[in-house]
């Protein structure tokens, strides 16, 4: 069921990716880190809500997830020492890691 994700365990998730690929970095990037993996795991939620409502097109969800996306990598490169290689990586593998889960549970292939 759309509505029915798990914003704790999406972001746990998440985190435990990105600091597995960012160890060295992780004390300093946590608290960043994690605000924006939990506005990414919100706002996957709010999109499964706004599907079962028939508010929101698998285009517009995309495209939000894409700005937002856009948004984390922003916020991780402010951190001194990390380049974009090592950003994306962690990046694809926080969304990597609930990719399945996610758009099984929305029904859209979302990410």
């Amino acid at each position: 069921m759309a509505d029915n994700i798990n914003i704790q365990e999406v972001f746990k998730q998440m985190a435990g990716a990105a600091k597995s690929v960012l160890k060295e970095h992780w004390k300093e990037i946590k608290p960043f880190a994690e605000q924006e993996f939990k506005s990414y795991a919100r706002n996957i939620h709010l999109i499964g809500k706004l599907k079962l409502k028939g508010e929101i097109s698998l285009e517009q969800a995309k495209y939000y997830l894409k700005i937002q996306r856009s948004s984390i990598r922003t916020v991780l490169l402010t951190i001194e020492g990390l380049g974009i290689i090592a950003v994306e990586n962690a990046l694809n593998a926080a969304i990597n890691i609930v990719r399945d889960t996610v758009n099984k549970t929305i029904g859209w292939v979302l990410i």
